[in-house]
């Protein structure tokens, strides 16, 4: 598959929805399945990089499974954009104006992040 741009995402996931997924959830049976995409992202996050282990047989040792994970979060995100009319090509673009003008200098005088 070739690089998409996030508007080409969210164009590919509504053509998949209206074929294949018949339909979208719900908004609010969306947004509970983004928060079970998040905590299964979070599993695999807190044993791959925290203090947490795997157990014997444990799915999600892989960074196939990681990259899956952060696809699911991404695939459902993208729907509750579609359902609620977000362009989040333009919505990205104003978040990170707002965090750049907010944000200019307020990381480089944060001594928490320039220690070594």
């Amino acid at each position: 598959m070739s690089e998409i741009t996030i508007r080409e995402a969210q164009e590919t996931v509504d053509r998949w929805i209206q074929t294949i997924g018949v339909r979208y959830f719900s908004e609010l049976t969306n947004l509970a399945q983004l928060v079970e995409e998040v905590g299964e992202l979070s599993r695999i996050m807190s044993r791959q990089f925290g203090d947490q282990s795997f157990k014997a047989g444990d799915p999600g040792q892989g960074s196939n499974d990681l990259a899956d994970e952060l696809a699911d979060v991404l695939f459902v995100l993208i729907c509750l954009a579609n359902q609620t009319g977000v362009d989040l090509t333009r919505a990205l673009e104003e978040n990170l104006n707002k965090k750049t003008n907010r944000d200019r200098d307020r990381h480089r005088q944060n001594p928490k992040l320039n220690e070594s």
